[in-house]
């Protein structure tokens, strides 16, 4: 099961926390991570393994995207920032969309992810 682990800067300390948290789940052997470039360098210092794309302004949230589009990803996790506005924010608006269009879970908070990663791995 491929996951996406996305995070705005103000949140990449919450989703490294988070992925912390929640190791042995992201451990099993039928989970694949892939994440935006900067998150995915700070989840790849927690021992995980992580395939990264390139960062979210640069093309990476599309990358994802396209991921969920071709079946590839099954979650998107997206710890997303309420309190900033972003440059890339269409790219991050085309995402949810192509979430929604192709029924893929997506968590835009640790609470939410939460309860998807234990309902789908746990």
């Amino acid at each position: 099961m491929e996951i996406a682990l996305i995070a705005h800067d103000a949140k990449k300390a919450d989703m490294v926390q988070f992925i912390n948290k929640n190791k042995e789940l992201l451990s099993k052997p039928i989970v694949k991570l892939i994440a935006t470039g900067t998150t995915g360098g700070r989840i790849e210092a927690t021992g995980l393994k992580v395939k990264k794309m390139l960062s979210g302004p640069m093309g990476g949230d599309a990358q994802i995207a396209s991921r969920v589009a071709e079946g590839k990803t099954k979650l998107v996790l997206f710890f997303k920032d309420p309190n900033s506005s972003h440059p890339h924010e269409p790219d991050i608006s085309m995402l949810i969309r192509i979430c929604d269009v192709h029924n893929v879970p997506l968590a835009t908070n640790a609470a939410s992810a939460q309860l998807l990663l234990e309902g789908l791995l746990g």
